[in-house]
């Protein structure tokens, strides 16, 4: 094997950089030729379904495990990261938004996932590297015009989350996690924002499960416009509320168990409702 000069490597990069971003924008402009596709139909499911749903997912994470964790070890070490931000830089008002947070980007870190599922259901080669194959899906500009989306209404939460803090146990910040704890847990205003931040949290949290609990595995399933899929995800949520709902709490406990200790958890947690999800939509939406 030939080793390259530090100026063909560069030339290569760039080159490798300009194919991504012409790649991107042809992405971008069949995005806009795919307005207005077809509606696939809905199906009613029930919450027994959801069982049904969960071991089929954990199947898909057992047959994959060595790669799925290679997929997403990244985002434990990702929230140790920001909550070492967050006690570095006293935002300690911050750490449990940020944690709470996972709920409203979690489709956006199970696109590779749904494209493990997706390629499993049709007896395909699985491996991390074929699950970055999503990236050569029709649908792809739509992913990431999503994906910012779903980003943009996490960063939303946290400035929430920031100013309800302020006009509570605010505007000075704590001295230690202990003594923010106990303000929290001991004061009025501290009662208050508990009260106020869980209210919000949860409409942020409604608002990322209607928009992208189909949307995203149906752009990776098909060459669907964006409108068309965010829109057939509120149709399956508004005609199945309840089971839809009580997915909603299974991932809440999910994240919350998978964060205690340090976000261990959620190494086989993330994984495990990612699949699931993806067959959460094979039972909401007909082929």
């Amino acid at each position: 094997m030939r080793i390259r000069s530090p100026l063909e490597w560069t030339g290569s990069q760039v080159m490798y950089a300009a194919h991504l971003v012409g790649a991107f924008g042809r992405s971008l402009s069949h995005m806009q030729d795919r307005l207005g596709s077809p509606a696939p139909a809905i199906n009613k499911i029930t919450v027994d379904d959801l069982r049904e749903v969960l071991a089929r997912g954990w199947s898909d994470f057992a047959a994959y495990r060595t790669d799925v964790f290679f997929l997403v070890v990244i985002y434990p070490l990702l929230a140790v990261f920001l909550s070492q931000v967050a006690f570095g830089a006293n935002l300690l008002p911050l750490l449990f938004p940020l944690a709470s947070g996972f709920a409203l980007i979690g489709p956006v870190a199970a696109v590779a996932l749904y494209e493990m599922s997706r390629r499993r259901e049709q007896g395909l080669k699985v491996s991390w590297f074929n699950a970055i194959e999503v990236f050569n899906r029709p649908a792809i500009g739509a992913i990431i015009i999503l994906a910012l989306l779903q980003g943009g209404l996490f960063l939303l939460w946290q400035a929430a989350a920031w100013a309800i803090f302020k006009n509570t146990l605010g505007p000075a910040m704590p001295e230690s996690l202990g003594s923010f704890v106990d303000a929290v847990l001991s004061t009025p205003q501290g009662h208050q924002m508990i009260l106020i931040g869980m209210v919000v949290g949860f409409c942020f949290a409604v608002l990322a499960m209607i928009v992208g609990v189909v949307s995203f595995p149906l752009l990776i399933d098909r060459d669907a416009g964006l409108d068309t899929a965010v829109k057939t995800s509120v149709r399956a949520v508004m005609a199945n509320k309840l089971p839809v709902a009580a997915w909603g709490l299974v991932v809440a406990l999910g994240l919350l168990l998978g964060s205690i200790p340090l976000f261990v958890g959620l190494i086989v947690v993330l994984p495990v409702l990612g699949h699931s999800t993806w067959h959460l939509y094979r039972k909401l939406v007909q082929r």
